[in-house]
């Protein structure tokens, strides 16, 4: 037997789905206009969160090897979205970050979210937006601690679930 709280994660779930499907419906969005493959797509999004990232770094947040990270980097070079450079702490180490160009791309695709939100958002009503701001903080504030406590395990992946 399912209880309320499953069938309810479940829903989001789905509805979480289905908005990415209506989302990515609109031909506008720069992610959809790029050539970048779904890799290269990650590597151009976590360089934006790291800042810079080494081979050893971008291959263990994808879960492929180094050799791998190496042709979706030299890929994304070709295109003028990154660039290697010597790490000042440890000159074996190349560290990778955006180019210009690169960083425009990430400008461009979190505006064209922002914007295609913000049509959805103008069309609810002043109570529905308190509530989904109330919900969307709660949302943050746990996923920063789940986060958080995946940064003291030291590992890369999720501590289990508390029971509900």
């Amino acid at each position: 037997m399912i209880d309320e709280r499953d069938e309810l994660i479940e829903r989001i779930g789905r509805m979480q789905r289905d908005l990415g499907r209506l989302v990515a419906r609109d031909r506008s969005l720069p992610v959809l206009a790029s050539n970048l493959t779904m890799r290269q797509l990650k590597v151009v999004l976590l360089l934006s969160s790291l800042g810079s990232a080494s081979g050893q770094d971008l291959a263990r947040n994808l879960g492929v090897s180094l050799a791998t990270v190496t042709g979706i980097v030299d890929r994304l070079v070709r295109h003028g979205l990154a660039t290697r450079r010597e790490d000042p702490e440890d000159r074996r180490v190349r560290r990778v970050e955006l180019t210009p160009d690169g960083k425009n791309l990430i400008e461009e695709i979190h505006t064209a979210g922002l914007i295609g939100l913000r049509r959805v958002l103008d069309r609810l009503d002043l109570e529905t937006l308190r509530m989904l701001d109330h919900v969307t903080t709660r949302l943050r504030q746990v996923t920063q601690e789940l986060h958080d406590e995946q940064d003291r395990c030291g590992g890369d992946r999720l501590p289990p679930a508390d029971p509900p």
